[in-house]
């Protein structure tokens, strides 16, 4: 396992985890040069925040500091009530392959959506069964267009509390049962993302990250869950403030052969989106060393 104490070579930022500072929107591009000034060398942008830049404006920035981009968040959102939906789905995430290509990242990651409507607040229907058919003919859809650009797709399962609106994979073991079924020769061209933070409580954890093997983990994110949760969406911890055991999580990850970034994933409207920026990236580095 690889020792993180001395530097944060290794330490990825998702964009996420300070779209706010004091409670106020940040730019990409101001977020991407505070990265800069502190070392980091890797980030993973979320899609709004890279069209309210410009893909070409935030394509020129990475590539002008060398940056590398752990993940592009995100592809999915497959379900759909009908034809128009499906086929809505199908462009927006060809386009979404399109610009991880542009920006070069490791994969496009993938949270596959749910049951139509839940996330607005009212489902249309209860057939999850229907959802998943939906993710896995959607997935294999994609694949086929991200193969031809050679992106990498990494499926993100969610916890259980986000079976209804926004993914309804939820474990590592049905990704990977979704990655098997799709891509059985493990081209590389299909994978999973472990997050910490939807996974941790899984008994079956240890063995379906030795399942995935290296060709499989194409993404590793952190953070830490709260005790008590208090939002379930926006409520994550800074690393070693909750209970998740992420030192141990990432022995069994590196024990496969996976030597990525490990990517800071942190939404958290009442704590650390109320902080300055600064404090939120140097915390985080900090963390990087001593917690993960």
């Amino acid at each position: 396992m690889r020792d993180f104490s001395a530097d944060h070579r290794w330490l990825s930022i998702n964009t996420a985890t300070v779209r706010k500072s004091r409670g106020v929107e940040q730019p990409l591009t101001g977020i991407i040069e505070a990265c800069v000034q502190r070392g980091i060398r890797a980030i993973s942008p979320w899609r709004d925040q890279v069209a309210a830049a410009g893909l070409p404006v935030i394509s020129k920035l990475v590539k002008a500091h060398g940056l590398e981009l752990s993940g592009y968040c995100r592809g999915g959102m497959f379900p759909a009530l009908d034809a128009a939906g499906l086929k809505a789905a199908r462009e927006d995430n060809r386009r979404a392959v399109d610009e991880a290509c542009e920006l070069n990242a490791a994969c496009l990651v993938l949270v596959v959506g749910a049951l139509p409507g839940a996330l607005a607040g009212k489902a249309a229907h209860k057939d999850i069964a229907l959802s998943r058919s939906q993710v896995s003919d959607g997935i294999a859809e994609l694949l086929e267009y991200a193969k031809a650009s050679k992106m990498p797709l990494a499926i993100e399962p969610l916890h259980p509390m986000y079976a209804a609106d926004r993914a309804c994979i939820n474990t590592l073991e049905q990704a990977l049962d979704v990655c098997d079924a799709l891509d059985p020769s493990r081209t590389g061209a299909l994978g999973v993302a472990v997050d910490v933070y939807h996974v941790w409580w899984d008994p079956k954890l240890e063995a379906q990250i030795r399942r995935a093997g290296k060709d499989r983990l194409m993404a590793f994110h952190v953070c830490d869950w709260m005790t008590p949760t208090t939002h379930l969406l926006e409520d994550r911890g800074m690393m070693g403030d909750g209970v998740i055991d992420i030192r141990r999580i990432r022995g069994w990850v590196e024990a496969q052969g996976f030597a990525g970034y490990s990517e800071v994933e942190i939404f958290s409207s009442g704590n650390w989106w109320q902080r300055d920026s600064a404090e939120v990236l140097d915390t985080c580095i900090a963390r990087h060393r001593g917690a993960v």
